[in-house]
């Protein structure tokens, strides 16, 4: 379901000519359901299409999910350094690493083993 509102609360901001903006409601509402399960709100602009909406609205569980696999495999949070230079050094190592395994899962020779 999609609705397009106006915000409430936390002092929505005006804009110059003093009115509040649409923004866009989403509902994720599977059939036989009593209530929606999810919820998102978004700026994006009245036109983009309905799919597109949904797309980028969903896209937030894939960070999450990536996020937690650099903390958790990758050691993301395991830096306990003092300097910039030691955290930057940690963070683009976790980063190259991230990226050999993504490299890995999309290379033709792991698919062929799944």
């Amino acid at each position: 379901m999609l609705l397009r509102v106006r915000l409430a609360g936390r002092r929505p901001k005006p804009a110059a000519d003093g009115t509040i903006g649409l923004s866009w409601l989403i509902a994720q509402w599977p059939e036989g359901e009593d209530e929606p399960v999810n919820y998102w709100i978004s700026n994006l602009p009245a036109g983009i299409p309905a799919r597109d909406l949904v797309r980028i609205a969903k896209l937030r569980w894939r960070i999450e999910h990536d996020y937690r696999e650099l903390k958790t495999a990758l050691g993301l949070d395991h830096f306990e350094g003092r300097s910039f230079t030691g955290w930057h050094r940690h963070v683009t190592l976790v980063t190259a690493a991230r990226l050999f395994l993504t490299e890995q899962r999309r290379s033709p020779k792991a698919l062929a083993r799944a």
